[in-house]
């Protein structure tokens, strides 16, 4: 009987979808990201978004999902993930035909450059960049193409229906019972200015290779995941939310730079 509830519960499973780093990993990038905005940087974000903070502007992308307006519903889903098949470089023509996450990327930063845009049109881009450079930390959000960056891999996490994808995006840090100020501020106290140095890197195909390494190890063994996977594993999460936090900074910074 219990094998035919977990059965059952892991087919319900199947048909929840998981998107991005969740409300808290974004959350936590964002709040890093204004620690490190150069004065330049932080001047400009203040003038397009006004008392909106990064932290509150990281789950937008992710918040409009069920917008019923054309552009969310056929356009915008696959600009939080990219696809690199194992032993592979990324590819642009891997990309399905609305572009994905680098293609996206670009084209908000070239939106986000150009005063004679509109001011919604440059919020929006802002919000995307935050929200993508996060995503492309996550390493399920360099998917190989075999499972859709771990949805298709099932799991029980402390005994209720998930898959990894979901594991990366929210369980984990869930799991920490922290919010995201406090999870941010522990962080921070941990990020020394050579690891600042070293994170900073505005290239993002030098972030996909890092999730693309950290892939293959974060594939569990069975599908029973509860505390030792959380300790195997929360050390890297949490250094991959501290490298975005620095590197949504460093991007802004070029952005901006006059």
């Amino acid at each position: 009987m219990k094998k035919l509830m977990i059965a059952g519960l892991m087919l319900a499973a199947a048909t929840t979808p998981a998107s991005a780093w969740g409300p808290l990993g974004h959350r936590v990038t964002g709040a890093l990201a204004e620690r490190y905005l150069s004065a330049d940087a932080k001047a400009a974000v203040e003038a397009l978004l006004g008392v909106e903070t990064l932290a509150e502007a990281s789950t937008w992308p992710d918040e409009q999902r069920s917008n019923p307006d054309e552009f969310w519903q056929k356009q915008a889903t696959p600009w939080h993930y990219v696809t690199m098949p194992e032993g592979t470089d990324y590819d642009a023509s891997m990309a399905p035909p609305q572009g994905d996450a680098m293609t996206a990327l670009a084209t908000f930063t070239a939106t986000l450059k150009d005063k004679s845009a509109s001011l919604a049109d440059r919020q929006r881009a802002l919000r995307f960049i935050v929200h993508i450079v996060g995503d492309l930390h996550q390493p399920m959000h360099t998917g190989d193409g075999s499972d859709r960056g771990g949805n298709d891999v099932k799991v029980m996490w402390f005994e209720k229906p998930s898959n990894l994808h979901m594991v990366w995006d929210e369980d984990m840090l869930n799991h920490q019972g922290l919010s995201y100020t406090e999870m941010s501020t522990w962080l921070a106290a941990r990020i020394t200015p050579e690891k600042v140095q070293a994170w900073t890197v505005t290239d993002p195909k030098v972030w996909i290779k890092e999730s693309a390494t950290l892939r293959p190890g974060v594939y569990p063994s069975n599908q029973m995941l509860s505390w030792q996977y959380g300790y195997d594993h929360i050390g890297t999460a949490k250094e991959r939310l501290s490298m975005a936090g620095v590197r949504i900074a460093a991007y802004l910074n070029e952005v901006f730079r006059k």
